[in-house]
C-alpha cells in the first residue's frame, strides 16, 4: 500500500509577527494559569519521538504517556496543550488535543499512552527544539500539577529534538493538469491544502528502497455523486491502497512500501483516484461560483525512505 498527496507550502514568518504571536500565547497562558488546582502532582508525563532529528515538512510520531499518581483523582476533564518552541522560547507550532479518554475516567496508578502524528511546518528555524506540555481545563482555565520540570504557569519541559533543513526530504512534483492550485486557510495561515481532480498524479525520484508514505486528507463524501467515496492509490496498473472517506473529517494514512513496488524506473508516478468528482457551483443551495471539479483535499504528504 502507498499514499501520496500535496507539498507543504513554504513560508517565511516575519520575526515581528512571531514575537507578537508569542506575546499573545504568553498572555493566554497567564490567563489560563490564573486558577491553581494546588496539591500534589496528578500524573507524570513523558513524550517519546520516533526520531531525534526531524526535517522541516516531515511527519513526527509523538507518543504521549501519562502515569497517574497513586491516590490522584480528576474532578474535571483536562485538555492537553503541547507547544513546540525554539531555542529562544518562541512558539513554532502546537499539538493541543483532548486525550483519547477523558481525564475524569483516569484511575490512580494507571498508564495512559497513545501516539499522534504531527507534520513539522516549514518554519524558518534550524536547531534545537523543545516540547512543552501541560493540562488545562477548557471550562475554567485551571491547570493540573504534573511531575516534570516546570518552566512556569504549570507548563512542563518533557522532550527535545533537532530541526534540520528540508534538503533531506524527497521532492514531490504535482502534475498541474491533475491538481488544482494550492490554497491557504483564511483563518489559519499555517493550514494549506490542494484539491485533486478525479485522478491526481504525483511524481518523485525513485528511492529504490523501502519507504513509508504519509497522507493526510479529507473530502466531501456527502456531495460526491458516487457513494461511498472510495479513494484508490496506485502505480501504473498496481492498486496499492484503497479506502473509504466516510465523513468530512481529515484522516491520516500511513503505509510501508517495499522497494519493489516502485519499479525499476528512475521516476515514480503515483496516482490518487478519488473515484468521482463534484462541482461546488452545481450543489443545490450552495451559492458557490466555483466551477472546479473536486476529488479529495490533501493537507500533508511525505515520502520517508528507510
Amino acid at each position: 500500500m502507498v499514499m501520496v498527496g500535496m507539498d507543504i507550502v513554504r513560508r517565511r514568518l516575519p520575526r515581528l509577527a512571531v514575537r507578537a504571536g508569542l506575546a499573545l500565547a504568553l498572555a493566554s497562558a497567564v490567563a489560563c494559569g490564573g486558577k491553581d488546582d494546588g496539591g500534589a502532582p496528578v500524573a507524570t508525563p513523558t513524550i517519546t519521538l520516533n526520531k531525534t532529528r526531524a526535517s522541516l515538512g516531515s511527519p513526527l510520531e509523538v507518543t504521549y504517556k501519562f502515569v497517574v499518581a497513586p491516590g490522584a483523582t480528576f474532578d474535571r476533564d483536562y485538555r492537553i496543550f503541547v507547544h513546540f518552541v525554539n531555542a529562544e522560547d518562541e512558539q513554532m507550532w502546537t499539538d493541543d488535543h483532548d486525550p483519547p479518554r477523558p481525564t475524569r475516567t483516569w484511575k490512580p496508578g494507571e498508564t495512559i499512552e497513545y501516539t499522534r502524528t504531527v507534520f513539522v511546518p516549514s518554519y524558518p528555524y534550524n536547531g534545537r527544539a523543545s516540547i512543552v506540555l501541560g493540562m488545562h481545563s477548557p471550562k475554567d482555565g485551571a491547570r493540573a500539577i504534573l511531575a516534570a520540570k516546570d518552566r512556569g504557569l504549570k507548563a512542563y519541559d518533557v522532550a527535545g529534538f533537532e530541526l534540520v533543513p528540508q534538503g533531506e526530504n524527497v521532492f514531490l512534483i504535482y502534475k498541474d493538469e491533475t491538481w488544482h492550485a494550492a490554497e491557504d486557510s483564511r483563518d489559519n495561515g499555517a493550514v494549506s491544502w490542494r484539491w485533486s481532480k478525479k485522478t491526481g498524479v504525483i511524481a518523485f525520484r525513485n528511492p529504490k528502497r523501502d519507504a513509508t508514505f504519509y497522507l493526510q486528507l479529507d473530502g466531501r463524501p456527502d456531495l460526491q455523486p458516487v457513494k461511498p467515496e472510495t479513494v484508490t492509490i496506485g502505480i501504473g496498473s498496481q492498486v496499492l491502497d484503497r479506502f473509504v472517506l466516510a465523513d468530512k473529517e481529515a484522516v491520516l494514512r500511513k503505509v510501508t512500501i517495499p522497494a519493489a513496488a516502485f519499479g525499476p524506473a528512475d521516476t515514480v508516478e503515483l496516482m490518487v483516484d478519488a473515484g468521482s468528482t463534484f462541482v461546488p457551483k452545481n450543489v443545490p443551495g450552495s451559492g458557490s461560483q466555483d466551477f472546479r471539479e473536486l476529488g479529495v483535499r490533501v493537507f500533508h504528504a511525505f515520502v520517508e525512505p528507510k
